[in-house]
């Protein structure tokens, strides 16, 4: 392995390492921002573009990606990324959703928690076996009792023996591009 190669993997793990310290301190304070909107794209199934309604002063504002919160869904070229992608957008594309931003990540993106009406869609998409509860160090998550659930009922990726958490994944084939082909 060359030596740009462990840099930035070591880059990675340490911002990974600074994000899970940001969505803990962002879980001890109380300041969620509402935001309310339509979702106009859905990236993969933790991923997704919101265009905000507009404010008195704005005609159109622009959309904003999104990623939720407290689960990890398969990448794109893995196993089940296809139908994590699916679900999300059989479920939000094009609907009124709410988001809680909570944080920013280190791809600019907002840490939200979705809820279509009242439903919190990342609970849905852990309940159905579309992703993962994501946990740090001895924390199971926000949706681990989602996924008890889900694995004790074999539902959607959880019925595969052979399914590898996304962090697992992206350890082993590194991320996802244009020039891998899809799994």
């Amino acid at each position: 392995m060359t030596r740009p190669v462990r840099l930035l993997r070591r880059a990675v793990r340490m911002s990974r390492w600074l994000a899970g310290c940001a969505l803990a301190l962002a879980g001890a304070a109380p300041q969620a921002q509402t935001l309310g909107g339509i979702v106009t794209r859905v990236s993969d199934g933790d991923t997704l573009w919101l265009r905000p309604a507009p404010s008195p002063h704005e005609r159109r504002p622009r959309p904003v990606k999104l990623r939720l919160l407290g689960l990890d869904a398969p990448e794109r070229c893995q196993a089940w990324g296809d139908e994590a992608t699916a679900a999300l957008k059989a479920r939000v594309l094009g609907r009124e959703v709410t988001v809680e931003r909570r944080a920013t990540d280190d791809y600019g993106r907002g840490l939200v928690v979705l809820r279509l009406q009242d439903e919190d869609i990342g609970a849905w998409l852990v309940a159905q076996g579309h992703a993962w509860s994501y946990g740090w160090r001895a924390h199971a998550g926000a949706y681990a009792a989602q996924e008890r659930q889900a694995r004790s009922a074999r539902r959607g990726l959880f019925a595969d023996a052979r399914a590898i958490e996304p962090r697992v994944f992206r350890k082993q084939h590194g991320p996802c591009d244009a020039r891998r082909p899809r799994r």
